[in-house]
């Protein structure tokens, strides 16, 4: 933690911030001083010690949740009643990306408009599948239920591959789809390899170093399938034309921030093999200022040679289509957004 002093006013921040990370932050703390009128700072537990931060949340306030649009905050708390999913450890955060996630897509998912609002995000959406899911939604979404490790074998009590929210819709030849979405708000990546970093693993037998195809000759090779079991280099063996110029790589592709991206299409893979969902696609929205995400996406999107199953958008886009429906209730909710996020639209 570092304390930065700026236009007078001292600051507790950590110490490695992009230049866009700590200007997110700053407008947060501010927002939270001002407009919520909270000023004691939050703390963070680091090996044994609560370090004082200016962007975290109280404790006494948490289960106001002040950063939560007031509309939607019944729905949330139900839904994850009904579904059981976790609050990430940085909830409380004020650029807590699963916040911001809920704050963009519930009051739109909630509104009667949803879907002239949603088919301009998704040009081939016919309309909501509201008997699907929770309303047509689920948030955290994976595809196993209780216990059960899921269609990839990764999850378990502490972890497993997700999708920040889920939207269940019917197409215009109306077929049932599923439209899976990452949020990402100030993250200067995406979740890397897990599995390259493991304390467990055995560098003798586990090579990061083989090529797409060279893994999928003795899949082993890799600690996630070898050890942990995952279904990860199955699926991509079942769907290897998917990751169609995998040969621009000399190693694993996957090390670095397109291991998220590659763990939620596989998901959308298997799911659409299960066959309940005729086509599953993924998407990844993002703060339209945060840059340091496009070297992943841009190298994914070249790595599956710009397949439609994958797609990026930013959140001033979605702002920007709920503008135009010229709904009060709507309006409110993007004059509340726009402010809190620092979205220019």
């Amino acid at each position: 933690m570092i304390t930065e002093t700026i236009n007078g006013k001292d600051y507790r921040l950590p110490g490695s911030l992009t230049a866009f990370q700590k200007a997110m932050y700053i407008h947060l703390i501010n927002y939270k001083w001002e407009n919520l009128g909270i000023k004691e700072p939050g703390t963070y537990r680091y090996k044994g010690e609560d370090i004082l931060y200016d962007a975290i949340l109280p404790k006494y306030v948490h289960q106001r949740f002040p950063i939560i649009y007031p509309s939607i905050l019944e729905t949330l708390l139900r839904h994850q009643k009904r579904f059981l999913f976790k609050l990430h450890k940085h909830f409380n955060h004020m650029a807590s990306s699963q916040v911001a996630n809920v704050n963009l897509f519930l009051p739109l998912l909630l509104s009667p408009k949803k879907n002239e609002i949603f088919r301009q995000l998704k040009p081939d959406l016919k309309r909501l599948e509201t008997g699907e899911l929770d309303n047509g939604f689920q948030i955290e979404y994976w595809d196993g239920v209780g216990n059960e490790k899921g269609l990839l074998g990764d999850h378990n009590a502490r972890s497993g591959t997700d999708s920040d929210i889920a939207i269940a819709y019917r197409n215009k030849n109306d077929e049932l789809c599923l439209w899976l979405i990452e949020h990402k708000l100030t993250e200067k990546e995406f979740t890397t390899c897990g599995a390259s970093k493991s304390n467990n693993r055995d560098e003798a037998r586990h090579d990061c170093s083989l090529s797409f195809s060279e893994i999928l000759k003795n899949k082993s090779k890799c600690y996630y399938h070898d050890i942990r079991k995952n279904n990860y280099w199955n699926i991509t063996e079942k769907h290897q034309a998917f990751f169609l110029n995998h040969k621009q790589y000399e190693q694993c592709p996957f090390i670095g921030g397109m291991n998220q991206l590659w763990r939620n299409q596989l998901m959308a893979l298997a799911l659409e093999d299960e066959g309940r969902f005729k086509h599953v696609y993924f998407s990844v929205v993002h703060h339209p200022d945060n840059k340091a995400l496009n070297a992943s996406m841009n190298a994914y999107k070249a790595l599956v040679n710009n397949n439609p199953k994958f797609s990026v958008f930013t959140s001033n886009n979605v702002v920007d289509i709920a503008k135009k429906q010229n709904d009060e209730s709507i309006n409110n909710w993007v004059k509340w957004y726009v402010e809190l996020y620092k979205i220019n639209s």
